[in-house]
């Protein structure tokens, strides 16, 4: 049908043969109104996440506390020391530890906490960590409303704080408005570091669409994992840069990238290269530009080599790594993020036979991988990298202590507080939570656990956290307290 101005206006005439009806016209409109559709959904999941909190944790978590608070009758390990601090107390104000004192008397007015000789140490960081990813399976974080996908982040985030972790460094997931909702106090959940999307060629480890999919056109749509801001699929210089820069402009503190091949995506072959060496280069220029640092997904040494030779600060991975690799990371002063790959009972899980294949590889390499960091005394950082994996996330602790095998516990401890928290500082001017983390001393964040028992002689009480973690802090607000029971 015309709209019909007249004789004089026919050339503006509006038919079934403008351009407005043409393909390409009806794969934008189509774009746009899904676009549209996207905005109400985020309206949708920041109306959620204000929300009350989910009711996992203690309801006094949401309460700013009105007066100091004393955790008395404590032995403390602060984060770096292999002995235990006797005969002092740990006075918080507000978000922070405001000084070690030796005794009650010499605070007034201070809510004081008796912790019955337990030990006291910093809350733990996890250096990789999924927050919207890891406790939903793949085929429903493809699938579900995006909404849903949060909300069920959001409960996650509180199971998390509650095993301990106060924070997390997020390598690759949306994790931008659930990070906002904690730190606004609405839900309970870690500090997050945040990548957004991670950044991957075609065909990468980022690239998670179907075969159908492709050709690419300008007129192509995004794929659900891109318009659910998972991932970014980026080729060439300028669109690295793009996609890395819109990142930094969501609020990333870090970048994340895709450097090599996995074993969760479908397309990449784990000995593939992914990304030129200029494209790296791009990416690390970008966030360098920000005050701030490349991450990459790697695990063969010439993925690992082209990474360290284009500027970027942390190997996710690496187990298969070789010698001269691991030298190079720790000449060009890098950080080699490892994860407790063991291709155990508490691994993710994979349905195809070359993925499991795969899996068993990288896990034969972990115990090499560690060898070789401590060889070359390079800055390590543990992490778990639960991803898709509901029933692993409450393994959490317990995964990491499997690094029991290769450091003493005390390592461990100090990789998993003040080590990781010198990673998280890597963010320089991006850093969202610039205080001291992972410390108990004064100044630092008043994240803590009080443990029933001394994890510097038993390292498995932090992977039982229901029954060992007595008392929860984090920002100076008591997430649990089971101390009177």
């Amino acid at each position: 049908m015309l709209f019909r101005f007249g004789h004089k206006y026919r050339h503006l005439s509006h038919g079934l043969t403008c351009a407005c009806h043409s393909p390409q016209a009806k794969q934008l409109f189509a774009r746009i109104d899904r676009g549209l559709s996207r905005r109400s959904v985020l309206k949708g999941v920041a109306a959620s996440l204000a929300a009350p909190a989910l009711g996992i944790v203690s309801t006094a978590f949401a309460q700013t506390p009105n007066r100091p608070i004393l955790l008395t009758n404590v032995t403390i390990f602060d984060g770096t020391s292999a002995k235990l601090v006797e005969g002092q107390g740990v006075l918080v104000e507000g978000k922070l530890i405001k000084a070690l004192v030796a005794s009650a008397d010499a605070v007034a007015d201070a809510q004081v906490i008796d912790c019955g000789g337990r030990t006291l140490m910093p809350g733990m960081i996890d250096a990789h960590w999924h927050s919207i990813l890891a406790g939903i399976p793949q085929m429903v974080a493809m699938t579900a409303d995006i909404p849903y996908v949060h909300l069920v982040a959001a409960q996650e985030a509180e199971r998390t704080v509650l095993r301990g972790f106060t924070t997390v460094r997020d390598v690759g997931g949306p994790s931008f408005a659930l990070k906002r909702a904690i730190d606004e106090g609405r839900i309970a959940g870690p500090r997050i570091y945040p990548s957004g999307a991670m950044i991957s060629q075609t065909s990468g480890h980022g690239d998670f669409r179907m075969r159908t999919d492709l050709p690419r056109t300008p007129q192509s749509n995004l794929n659900v994992s891109e318009e659910a801001g998972i991932a970014a699929i980026a080729d060439g210089e300028a669109e690295v840069l793009r996609r890395v820069r819109e990142q930094l402009m969501l609020g990333a503190s870090q970048i994340k990238i895709m450097g090599g091949g996995g074993v969760a995506s479908p397309y990449d072959p784990i000995d593939a290269l992914q990304y030129t060496e200029a494209e790296m280069k791009a990416a690390v220029a970008a966030a360098t530009d920000w005050g701030t640092y490349v991450c990459i997904h790697a695990y063969t040494s010439a993925a690992v080599q082209r990474a360290i030779a284009s500027g970027v600060k942390s190997i996710e991975h690496g187990q298969l790594a070789d010698d001269e690799t691991a030298k190079r990371i720790a000449d060009a002063g890098a950080w080699w993020s490892i994860q407790p790959f063991l291709a155990d009972e508490d691994a993710n899980t994979y349905a195809l036979p070359e993925q499991r294949a795969q899996q068993q590889m990288i896990a034969e390499g972990t115990a090499r991988a560690v060898e070789l960091g401590r060889k070359h005394k390079i800055n390590m950082a543990l992490g778990t990298d639960i991803l898709f994996n509901p029933k692993g996330t409450a393994t959490q602790g317990k995964q990491l202590a499997k690094f029991a095998r290769w450091y003493d516990n005390v390592d461990v401890l100090r990789l998993l507080t003040s080590g990781n928290a010198e990673l998280a500082g890597l963010s320089g001017q991006r850093d969202p939570y610039p205080g001291k983390l992972g410390l108990i001393e004064a100044g630092a964040y008043a994240d803590m656990l009080v443990m029933d028992g001394n994890p510097l002689e038993d390292i498995s009480l932090i992977a039982d956290p229901e029954r060992t973690m007595k008392l929860i802090m984090k920002d100076g607000r008591i997430h649990k307290n089971t101390l009177s029971a």
